[in-house]
């Protein structure tokens, strides 16, 4: 009997043991036999929210973990800086395109090369937790503070709320309230000296407004005036309208008329005009006749410069000649 109870307590506790490996294998997702990937991250600022086991994210999805955290201070320039040592899972990012898979050998450095940088990002306004967030921001300056062991370093950027901070500190905050609150007596120095005016500037202000309601009383009575004459010239101009067209009705039939004869005088011209081009065409009968008529016009024209040649050069002779056989 004695010796029974040694072996039952042996089986429960080899039990239990069964039952603790198997609880951190499921629930811990396999990832003791898993290779991560460690990076170190260097905060210039406060990490207040950040602890071991929050979480690490790439543009709100889930990479890996925060491993530790610790202080380190320059001897020489005196300014801490936080180490946060990050463990990524590979596994959750693909990397496509690439010469290699493997995230230390080539694939990190140029994400960093590219802009890759890691900024505080706040899970909850209520509780001030902290994540750390990754994502490329190029054209930022890649502050890199090592060494790092040889773990590879992934350059910080400040929070959106250090950003806050940092424009807060450099906006003066005490001269900007007492600028305000100088603003404000000045306020309320005008306002006490407009108060006691406020009565008579009311008073004028009422009798411009009666002024102006008189103002548009006689304006309206104008403008229906004006109407009304309108609508007699408008009437006028509708029969002025009728008559003219009345007009031209009856003066169309004198244009058709005065269109039919100038129409006929027209091909009385043309006609005219073509019998005028036939007599004087080439070949025209009286064109011939007029021609001969012009040679012996031109014959007797010579005749009579040589009968006037010869008389004027022997009178007697030529009057007395007698013409030959």
């Amino acid at each position: 009997m004695a010796s029974v109870k040694p072996v039952i307590l042996g089986g429960f506790v080899m039990g239990g043991i069964a039952i603790g490996v198997a609880a951190v294998l499921i629930f811990g997702g396999l990832q003791l036999f898993s290779r991560s990937v460690d990076v170190m991250v260097y905060f210039p600022g406060s990490v207040a929210g950040l602890s071991v086991g929050s979480t690490v994210t790439f543009r709100g999805v889930r990479i890996g973990v925060v491993r530790s955290l610790s202080i380190e201070i320059n001897a020489k320039s005196l300014v801490p800086v936080v180490p946060v040592d990050l463990s990524l899972d590979p596994n959750l990012v693909t990397w496509t395109n690439g010469v290699s898979s493997d995230m230390n050998a080539a694939n990190l450095p140029r994400a960093i090369a590219a802009g890759l940088r890691a900024k505080l990002n706040s899970e909850s306004l209520v509780t001030g937790q902290l994540n750390v967030d990754l994502d490329f921001d190029p054209g930022t300056p890649a502050v890199l503070v090592g060494p790092t062991g040889g773990v590879m370093e992934i350059p910080a950027l400040p929070s959106n709320i250090q950003n806050i901070e940092d424009q807060i500190v450099k906006s003066n905050l005490p001269l900007l309230v007492s600028r305000v609150s100088h603003l404000v007596d000045s306020m309320q120095q005008v306002l006490d000296g407009v108060t006691p005016k406020l009565g008579p500037l009311a008073d004028s202000a009422q009798q411009a407004a009666d002024a102006a309601r008189t103002t548009l009383q006689t304006a309206t009575a104008a403008l229906r005036t004006v109407q009304d004459a309108s609508v007699r010239t408008l009437g006028n101009i509708d029969s002025l309208a009728v008559a003219g067209r009345q007009q031209l009705a009856v003066s169309g039939k004198q244009l058709d008329q005065l269109m039919a004869t100038t129409e006929q005088a027209v091909t009385q011209t043309q006609r005219l005009v073509t019998s005028l081009a036939d007599a004087t065409g080439p070949r025209a009968p009286m064109r011939t006749d007029l021609e001969a008529t012009l040679r012996d016009l031109a014959a007797s024209a010579s005749s009579l410069r040589t009968l006037s040649r010869n008389l004027e050069r022997d009178p007697a002779g030529t009057l007395l000649r007698r013409p030959g056989p």
